[in-house]
């Protein structure tokens, strides 16, 4: 179940890369270039960080062909995008969760501390996104909008608590999915976010 989730988030997460190439004018190659980093970046920047090698992708040139593929083709379906913004937004979500998940499978399979474990579920869940959008010359949506990286570190501490008390992995699976797809709709829906640190040193002048 993971590894069919984990497809067709790497497809949504290039379809989302791609169409953020698009809102900055880029060519094919661009388009192409994006997608690919917003699908595969966050995997590939944990097994760097862990010396996971070799990085996963490179094991499997059919990941390459899926989101270069769903890159282009976004480009031909743009403009019916709009009618399918709300499937979009739970297949992202999705991702999301299921790129946390492998990403925190990978660094217990390695036996790093917990902490670490965290981290690298944080990262393969959210830092796609966060290349994409510096790559795009744009602030990281994943860290200004609702409620997103935290529900990657709510589904990593769920996960990794329901595996200390030796939950049935299945089950594991579950729930972390159910409680982590109803907080990020909840948090589009009701527009939840956590507070923001706004700098402005001229709000201290006398």
């Amino acid at each position: 179940m993971l590894i069919s989730i984990y497809l067709i988030a790497i497809t949504a997460e290039a379809m989302s890369g791609a169409l953020a190439a698009g809102r900055r004018n880029m060519d094919m190659f661009g388009v192409a270039l994006i997608a690919f980093v917003t699908a595969l970046g966050g995997g590939t920047v944990r097994d760097m960080l862990l010396g996971n090698y070799p990085i996963n992708w490179t094991q499997h040139p059919g990941y390459i062909y899926i989101t270069v593929s769903a890159g282009l083709f976004t480009m031909v379906i743009a403009r019916y995008m709009r009618r399918l913004h709300q499937l979009f937004l739970v297949l992202d979500s999705l991702g999301l969760i299921a790129f946390t998940i492998i990403g925190c499978e990978v660094a217990l399979k390695l036996d790093y501390e917990i902490p670490v474990v965290i981290m690298a579920g944080l990262i393969t869940g959210i830092f796609g996104g966060i290349l994409r959008d510096i790559l795009c010359n744009r602030t990281p949506q994943v860290l200004r909008h609702e409620l997103y990286a935290s529900v990657s570190l709510v589904v990593a501490l769920l996960y990794l608590y329901m595996q200390h008390k030796q939950v049935h992995h299945d089950t594991s699976l579950l729930a972390a999915f159910s409680v982590g797809l109803a907080l990020r709709m909840s948090a589009i829906r009701w527009r939840w976010s956590l507070p923001v640190f706004s700098y402005d040193p001229a709000r201290w002048d006398d």
